[in-house]
């Protein structure tokens, strides 16, 4: 379970930590959390979302990032390390810095029990802030299993929910489709 570490922390601190840290911790108003370890199912649908995604938008004006890239929210004072997100190209970056994104326009999460609620809950509230951000996708890696949340105005989000390895979630922020059957396609569920 991800816990927060006591010390509070500026932006300029965390970022000047984070560069000399062997692990990595996200931010969020002065609050450093620790990042757990991924299971291999859940190393596996990152990797599979990832390929899905870089073959589906090849030459087009979008960028697909994996796990190790941070996200800063100046809206609400965060930094995070989503699992997959998407930004348009050229890639917003926080002033100053090459190695912090900003501006996504989808963001995905693979779920976990230790990170689970915290997906759901203090990250999506903080997504919710970032004006660009179009879809969040929340994967399950017990079941054939994806939330897809879709802005349709402000403070108003479509929540439609996928199970079926037939079915493809319409991703409107790139226009591609994206196949649960692909998602899914080398995932051995009960796995490690």
């Amino acid at each position: 379970m991800s816990t927060v570490l006591e010390t509070k922390l500026t932006p300029e601190e965390y970022l000047a930590q984070e560069v000399a840290s062997e692990l990595r911790h996200e931010y969020r108003q002065g609050d450093l959390i620790p990042m757990a370890g991924g299971t291999t199912t859940h190393n596996e649908l990152i990797r599979s979302l990832t390929v899905i995604l870089s073959l589906a938008l090849k030459g087009q004006p979008f960028q697909v990032f994996i796990t190790d890239q941070r996200l800063w929210i100046p809206q609400t004072q965060s930094f995070y390390y989503p699992d997959v997100m998407i930004t348009p190209k050229p890639v917003p970056l926080l002033e100053g810095r090459r190695d912090t994104v900003m501006e996504p326009l989808l963001i995905a999460e693979v779920l976990s029990e230790s990170t689970e609620e915290r997906d759901r809950g203090a990250k999506f509230l903080d997504y919710r802030q970032i004006p660009t951000l179009q879809e969040y996708l929340l994967i399950d890696q017990n079941k054939p299993y994806v939330e897809q949340y879709t802005k349709k105005a402000e403070h108003q989000w479509l929540l439609t929910i996928y199970t079926d390895l037939a079915q493809a979630i319409p991703l409107d922020s790139v226009n591609i489709l994206l196949n649960l059957s692909e998602l899914y396609e080398n995932v051995v569920f009960g796995g490690l």
